[in-house]
């Protein structure tokens, strides 16, 4: 072992002890949370009062096996780090979420979707083992043959049946750059059966396809984004500066190509954070020429967010225009593949909200996992929208429509934004007697929050 791996092997030991002694530190009585300073979670939550655990110390890549195609991961360490440590190997976890500061750990029990999804699942499934801290303080490590029921029930989690303190990962091999081919569709069916066609070949025009997901501007204009990865060296686009990704898709019809690299490519969604600088004016390209590239990130659109969200700008302003206040409809959904079309159309003609984002998913496990029990063998299309809509007469009114029609559909959605099932709706979805059973072998004291209660009711 090197000395540079020595070191961090020491570092992360430190930050485990470092951990477990906040928790020592905390009041049996008392709620366990993270003492975590940002966030990717939508949902609105209480405010935290208690002392969190200090996971300052589990923040880093710890080791990278490239001759394994693993690496071992702090539960902290956000994207953006593991990645700058894999790719000079060559390597690439098997999924990597569209932003910079989500972190494995968060991805994991909080579940992650990227275009590498209709052929490497979700960020669980590489998951090798890890070792969790559970709520009864104790540091366990899971896998598919050890404290299996607490590995498996983990992902969806959202923290309530422990925190992850490391991970060991696979990785795959990636190339310097993707070539893109954007492709146009002026119907949603064309587009969903197109997708659906790739997926089950792989490929498309001949060439195996690496990276797929899609946009739809409107019910006319929406295109597919076909990415394979290629060490041909050549000209590349950038999208960090005054060029926005989303609208460098559109074009009148047929294809558009563009190439990227592979850097760039995994992160082309956070520059502008998919679409949705728009609303803070970074698209406009006089602002733009001002807004420092550093900038130009979603964690600092999330600092954004968090403004408003303090003073009420946004409400504050649609009341002085004598508009009523805004609901917050951001939400991530799957949708069985044959039916995505339908909610697609649905959703165009019920909520005033575009772009859409479309990504397609296939499990590589054939083992369920309880907690998101979509069924292996099975396409699914995740649809993603993030916006808000004026508010209707109750509560949650837009978002109440979409969680009847995902489920009319046989779909689920995901959890880390607002939540209106009731106890018996959100059991049937997540896992119910499987959490359950879990739960009490892992937090038998009920140290750390319920799910229903974090996900629903906002605790």
């Amino acid at each position: 072992m090197t000395v540079a791996a020595t070191e961090a092997q020491s570092a992360h030991a430190a930050g485990v002890e470092r951990l477990l002694a906040s928790y020592r530190a905390i009041e049996p009585s008392a709620t366990v949370r993270l003492a975590k300073p940002t966030s990717n979670l939508f949902r609105a939550r209480e405010k935290a009062t208690a002392k969190g655990l200090d996971v300052s110390g589990l923040t880093n890549v710890i080791s990278v096996d490239p001759d394994a195609r693993t690496a071992d991961v702090a539960g902290m360490c956000t994207y953006e780090d593991l990645v700058a440590a894999t790719l000079p190997h060559g390597l690439s976890p098997l999924v990597v979420p569209q932003l910079k500061t989500i972190t494995l750990g968060g991805a994991v029990t909080g579940l992650g979707i990227e275009s590498a999804s209709f052929r490497n699942g979700l960020p669980h499934e590489s998951v090798l083992e890890m070792d969790i801290l559970t709520g009864a303080g104790e540091v366990v490590t899971a896998s598919r043959d050890s404290h299996s029921d607490l590995f498996y029930a983990f992902p969806n989690s959202y923290g309530t049946l422990g925190y992850s303190v490391r991970l060991k990962i696979e990785l795959e091999p990636v190339k310097p750059f993707v070539a893109l081919r954007h492709l146009r569709f002026h119907s949603v069916s064309d587009l969903i059966a197109t997708m659906d066609r790739i997926i089950e070949t792989r490929g498309w025009d001949g060439t195996p396809v690496d990276y797929l997901d899609g946009v739809v501007f409107s019910a006319e204009e929406s295109y597919l984004c076909v990415g394979v990865r290629t060490a041909t060296p050549g000209p590349v686009s950038d999208y960090t500066g005054s060029q926005i990704y989303y609208r460098s898709i559109q074009h009148p019809a047929g294809e558009k190509h563009d190439r990227l690299t592979i850097h760039d490519y995994l992160w082309r969604w956070d520059t502008d954070w998919f679409w949705c600088s728009r609303a803070f004016g970074a698209q406009n390209p006089t602002v733009r020429r001002f807004w420092p590239r550093a900038l130009r990130r979603s964690s600092f659109y999330w600092k954004l967010i968090a403004y408003d969200r303090r003073f009420d700008i946004a409400d504050r302003i649609e009341k002085r225009h004598g508009r009523p206040p805004l609901e917050r409809v951001v939400q991530d959904v799957e949708v069985p593949v044959e039916r995505a079309a339908e909610f697609v159309e649905w959703f165009l003609d019920e909520v005033p909200i575009e772009p859409i984002w479309l990504c397609p998913l296939r499990l590589r496990d054939d083992v369920g996992w309880p907690l998101y029990p979509i069924a292996a063998q099975r396409t699914y299309v995740n649809i993603g929208f993030w916006s808000s809509v004026p508010a209707g007469s109750a509560e949650g009114q837009t978002n109440r429509l979409i969680e009847k029609k995902v489920s009319e559909l046989d779909g689920h959605k995901s959890l880390y934004s607002d939540a209106y099932y009731t106890p018996e709706e959100f059991d049937e979805l997540y896992g119910g007697q499987v959490y359950d059973t879990v739960k009490k072998t892992y937090d038998p004291d009920s140290r750390l929050l319920d799910l229903y209660a974090k996900a629903v009711r906002g605790r």
